[in-house]
Parts: structure tokens; sequence; C-alpha cells
């Protein structure tokens, strides 16, 4: 009997497990059979070719139309060339060289029906080019085959594949598993699946793999989909306790402090939702356990506000607070308009103030030793930096508060390394971002964080309209917006314009990384060539300046002081202001390749104007045709300005794998059926059996199948993980 944490090469012919590990890193049978179909085929159903994309290891189920034989260029012989149709009149053009095109040549007919398996490519220019694979792996449904029988009768299974490894291959090679499978474990327990009308896992696995129908798939389906949601929010519910028994030193208001000498001077008001979210926070800073609190809002929502107030409570209560953020720019944006707000409240002495630190990377030796025995010392109150925050001999006297701004950006052992130096007790916690999320991803990636929302945009925030700019198309309109740049200039008004890349280096950490494209696509455009090209062309009458994480931070700074002071018209930056630069007098920004960012990105960057009671102007350039899907995705952020809408947008366009990589600590994603979006309703029952079950079993001691479930997820480091999180 086949044991489901086997090693392959016990369970298969070694020919066979090898290139599963190798290719598909498929190392054991239960790995194997949670390697799940991607779709199903069946007869008189042929693969939608336009729905591939390039460099895809693809499968496609098609019917041979014709047989050309080609020379060779350059040299003597031919090519066999073979034309397959999808029945929806789109074709894809297979290439075969050498000895193996006269084999092929006698086994492919016109009428023939088949599975091919190869990386899709594009022949000719640009998105119209003609789809082909080359040499790729085939099998026929012949009369009297098994594969046609089988292809007949049911849904034959399509397996996510890979060089070497085609569909049929690890069709076969489940097959031979499930054949000698011995008895399963099943993590969920019998009550749960009683509840909710679940099939039995070894039920589901061959219903998934060998489906006679698709009633069958769909209960399979069902099944696999519930499991992936309850471990997850198992491990997810076992951090919350984790941390709920951690130890932390109460922060309670105080109503004479610092706090209360802040909020008597603020010149606005406080939006309700801030009065809300505020109430919270100070009410968990005042417990003897860490509070561990998601903040997300819309751009320009007031999360700062919130954040500070939270740092002056903890400094009333005789403890400091940290904000991380992940650039230096916006660790030096935060330093000043932290600053700014205390006005005489920073720094200390007469005023009964606290010290404001700085500390980053690159900092001046002397600057840099002061800023260290300010924070050693507890002379800082609040210490704001990047990663220089992380390092070892980086001490407090007495942490708090850690807040985190833009969550996404570090990674577990970051955040641990600066939670640790709280000594006795765990800090309390807030994580801010500015991306909002969708409730299915609070409800996983963030599942171990109370989350609060700020929805709610102070007075003074203008409205902001985005246009889309077809360069390519309308050169006219790429005129027109250079137009309007210096019409709100003259109103004594600035601009950004955001590139996608430094120059002709593509490896600084602002820059974006941009998805693949055709072979024809051009670079994309630079900050130096486009402030070259702006000073001395559309914007010559303009004072144009550049700004990139490459540049020295004293030049940087030097940069964005120049801009807040009014002294740059244009600034000509890459993505590294994309959050947390607060410049009011900034009312227009124009993304140059604008379809290189992702929808969340574009809604951050235009974030940065209308900030100050003028309205504000995004026009979004690009050179992608109408109807593709980087001009939709364009579209869609001109369409509406709310966040929580566009995030929808994003997550269907990202990978579920990429979007809960940070809560799997960097391991693969144990999501292989469920998608955050459709499956909500999945998620929040999934989430609801977890907590209840977690409350009467905390260890899971009743519960050694799941138990061990959560153990394969997280490997090794489960305890550390769950611990550290």
């Amino acid at each position: 009997m086949t044991r489901f944490e086997e090693p392959l090469g016990k369970a298969l012919d070694p020919k066979t497990a090898k290139p599963l590990e190798s290719s598909l890193n498929l190392t054991t049978v239960g790995e194997l059979l949670r390697h799940y179909p991607r779709r199903y085929a069946e007869r008189g159903e042929l693969t939608e070719l336009d729905a591939l994309q390039v460099d895809e290891h693809v499968t496609v189920v098609g019917e041979v139309s014709r047989l050309m034989r080609k020379p060779m260029r350059n040299r003597g012989g031919t090519w066999l060339e073979v034309e397959v149709v999808d029945g929806r009149r789109n074709k894809i053009y297979l290439s075969f060289f050498g000895k193996v095109s006269h084999v092929v040549e006698t086994r492919l007919k016109p009428g023939t029906r088949a599975m091919f398996s190869g990386k899709a490519g594009r022949f000719g220019r640009g998105t119209g080019g003609r789809w082909q694979l080359n040499h790729p792996d085939f099998e026929l449904f012949e009369d009297g085959d098994a594969t046609a029988a089988e292809f007949a009768a049911a849904p034959v299974p399509i397996y996510p594949a890979a060089a070497g490894v085609s569909s049929w291959v690890i069709r076969r090679a489940i097959a031979v598993v499930l054949d000698t499978l011995g008895p399963l474990p099943d993590p969920l327990p019998p009550a749960v699946r009683a509840r909710h009308q679940l099939t039995g896992l070894a039920e589901a696995l061959e219903a998934v793999h060998r489906p006679r129908d698709h009633a069958d798939i769909g209960k399979a389906r069902k099944r696999l989909k519930f499991d992936e949601a309850f471990v997850l929010q198992a491990v997810l519910a076992q951090r919350r306790q984790a941390a709920a028994a951690w130890p932390a030193t109460p922060r309670p208001r105080r109503h004479d402090g610092l706090l209360a000498r802040f909020d008597e001077r603020l010149p606005f008001s406080l939006t309700e939702g801030q009065l809300e979210v505020g109430e919270q926070v100070a009410a968990e800073l005042g417990r003897d356990h860490p509070m561990h609190r998601l903040l997300q809002g819309e751009v320009g929502a007031g999360k700062t506000v919130v954040a500070l107030r939270a740092m002056l409570q903890v400094v009333d209560a005789d403890g400091q607070a940290a904000l991380l953020a992940p650039t230096e720019v916006l660790a030096q944006q935060h330093h000043r308009s932290i600053t700014r707000m205390l006005g005489d409240l920073a720094g200390g002495g007469v005023f009964g103030g606290t010290g404001v630190a700085l500390l980053t990377g690159s900092m001046g030796a002397a600057a840099r030793r002061q800023a260290l025995l300010d924070a050693a010392s507890g002379a800082a109150g609040i210490v704001v930096g990047t990663h220089a925050l992380l390092q070892e001999h980086v001490q407090f006297a007495d942490l708090g508060l850690v807040v985190v701004d833009e969550q996404h950006r570090f990674g577990v052992e970051q955040r641990d390394a600066l939670r640790e130096k709280a000594g006795g007790g765990r800090p309390h916690v807030l994580v801010m971002t500015a991306t909002p999320i969708p409730r299915t991803v609070a409800m996983t990636v963030f599942g171990d964080l109370e989350v609060s929302t700020l929805s709610q945009l102070p007075s003074g925030r203008a409205p902001i309209t985005t246009h889309v700019v077809p360069a390519a198309d309308k050169p006219h309109y790429l005129e027109r917006a250079w137009e309007r740049v210096r019409e709100e200039v003259a109103l004594g008004r600035q601009a950004y314009v955001v590139c996608p890349r430094i120059g002709d280096d593509e490896s600084d950490e602002d820059v974006l990384s941009a998805p693949p494209s055709d072979e024809d696509r051009r670079p994309p455009l630079a900050v130096a060539e486009v402030a070259t090209t702006l000073s001395t062309g559309p914007l010559s009458a303009l004072r144009v300046e550049i700004l990139h994480g490459r540049m020295p931070p004293e030049e940087k700074d030097a940069v964005m002081r120049s801009f807040t002071k009014g002294d740059i018209d244009v600034l000509v930056s890459t993505t590294v202001i994309e959050v947390g630069v607060d410049v009011p007098n900034s009312s227009v920004m124009v993304i140059m390749d604008a379809d290189r960012f992702g929808v969340s990105q574009l809604h951050q960057l235009r974030g940065r104007v209308g900030r100050g009671g003028l309205p504000g102007l995004c026009l979004l350039v690009t050179d992608s045709p109408e109807g593709t899907p980087a001009r939709e995705r364009l579209d869609a952020v001109a369409a509406t300005v709310d966040g929580f809408e566009l995030s929808r947008v994003d997550l269907e366009q990202r990978r579920e794998g990429d979007v809960l990589g940070a809560a799997q600590s960097g391991r693969r994603s144990s999501l292989k059926m469920l998608q955050l979006l459709r499956d909500e309703d999945v998620i929040h029952q999934a989430r609801e059996e977890a907590i209840t079950l977690l409350t009467t079993d905390p260890t899971l001691t009743a519960h050694p199948d799941l138990r061990a479930e959560i153990d394969r997820l997280l490997g090794d480091s489960r305890a550390e993980y769950l611990e550290k999180t």
C-alpha cells in the first residue's frame, strides 16, 4: 500500500518520478495527489487558444487541419509545420525538425485529434503574431486507444505541466498511486464534514483525478477547497492564540500627557473613522497582551495621524515607538511630517515633548551615532527608520509599539527582528497599508490581525480625475498632456512624472518589474531619458528635476525638500514616491508606460496629487492598443477612485499563491483550489469552524490528523514560525 507521505521514488518508476521532482517539485505521493487538474477536456471540446499566455507551458487539445513541409533557411533540408485548430477559428502551429519531423508526419494526419504539450510562443510581430509550439509532446485520441475510450466516456484532466513532463505523464503517474493508495488520514473532523455535507478525502482525490462526470468534479472541488481554507484558518487561529498568550506592558491613555496636548493643537477635526479606530487602538494598548492590528484605508485617509496618536499614548506611558518604513524617502517623509505635526512637542525640553529620531542605512556616522544613542537612552520617544532599525546593534530603552508601514514589503523575519527588541515582553504592533484589501484577503493573509478600516477622507481632500492617454494611437493626446502640465504650473502648482525605470540599469530596488512582454516590445521608459526629453522639449520653460532610489540619501532628501518648498515645478521620478510623499501643492501626475504598473500601484501613485484642496489630475500614458488586457486594466483605474473596488480587480489578475506568499513564510502556496474572491463564503465558513475547534482544543491533541496536516504545510519551522508571527 502506498502512503501519502511516501517519496515518489518509491511509489513510481524512477524514470517517471525524477522529472516530476525536477520539473514540478513534486517529491511525495501527497504532493502529486495535490497537483490538481487545471481544467478538464471532453470530446468535441477543444482548447480556446485565445486564453493562452506567452511562455506558459500549456496542454492544448486540438484537431490537425493540415501539414506543410517548408525549406530550412540558410541550409538544406526541410522542417514540418502542423496547423492545429481549436473549433473557434483560432489556430496554433507546431514545428518539428530533423528525423523527428518524418516520424510525426506519419502519425499526425488531417482530422486527427490529440493533446499537444509545450511552451507557448508568438511568431511574428506584437500580439498579432501566430501562436506556436516548438517540438511539442503529443498524445493521439485514436479509435481503440485507451485514452480515446477514456476521453469519450468521461472528462479528461488537463494538468499544469512542464518541460519534459506532459499532462498525460502526470495523469498516468497519479493513476498508479491512486490504484495502490492505502487508508488516508483525514484532517477534517467528521462533525465538520457532516455539517457542510463534504465527501471523504480519499473519495475527493479519486473524483478530482478520475471523474466519471461533472458532478464528481463538483463534489471533489467543494471538499478540497474547504480543506485548504480550513487548514489555513486553523494555522491563523493558532497564531492569534500564540500572540494573545504573550505578555506585554500595558500602555494606558493619560488625559494630561503629550497626546492630550497634541489633540488640543490639531488644526483640523479628526474624522469619525479616525476617532473610532483611535478608541480601538487606545483600548488595546492598555491591555497586558500585545495588540496586533491592521489599519487599512484609502490613499490620504489619515492613517499617519492615527498611528502618531498611538505612538504618543505609548510615550505618555514611559515607552517608545518605532515606525518602520520600506524606503529611505518614505522614512524621511514620515520623520518630517511627524516633526511638523508635533511642532514644539518634538524634542522634549521645556515643552515636555519627546525626541523624534531618524535612522536609515546611509546616514553619516555622527548623525547615526546620535540616533542610536537617543534610541538606547530613551531620549527619542519616537524612532523612524528603514531596515536599519532591524540591525542587532540598534537598542531601545523600552520599545512599546511597532508601527509597520506598507506591511507587504517586509517579511516575517524582518518584522520579528524589531519585535524582539522589546526585551521582557512583546511590543504592541500596528500595521498600516494604503493598499485596500478585499475581505477574503484580510481573512487569510492578515488573518492573525484585527482589521480596522478608514474609508472616510479628511475634509479638504479634492477629487482626482484620471484619464488614459493612448500615446501610440493618438500622439496629439500626449501633446495635450504636457500642455495640461504647463497650465497647472502656470497656476502656481506642481507636477509629477513617473517612469518605470531609472536608466540603463534595472537593478535598483524602486524599479518596477515589468510583466512579460513580446519580443518586439521596447524597454520601459527611464527617468533619465524622459527628464532630458522634457527639459529640452515640451517642458523646457519649467524647472525639471529627477528623483530615484539610486541617488545618495542627502541628494534625495534635498530634492524632496526643494519640491516641497516649491523650488521645482516638475519632479520626474520612479515609484520611490509611491506612498507617504505629501506635497499639497502638487496637482497633476503623468505616469509613463502606465501599463507596466499594477492596478494597486497606479492607485497609490495617483494618491500623491489632490492632497491640498486642489483638484487632482492623473494621466495614464500607454502604447497598449484598445481592447488588450493592459488597456482594460488602465480603463478600470480611470473609471473609479474606489481603492477597494480596484483591489478586487488587482486580485483577479494575480495568482493566489502570490497573494498568500507572505502568509506562508516563503513556502510554496497551499492554495491549489481555493480562489480568494470567488470562494468568500467557503473561507468564512472555514474560519468559523477553525475558531470553534481551536477554542475547545488549542493544541489539537484530539485532532492529530489536522495537526499533522499543519505540520506538513509549515514544515519543520512550524513552532518557530507560529511563535514569531
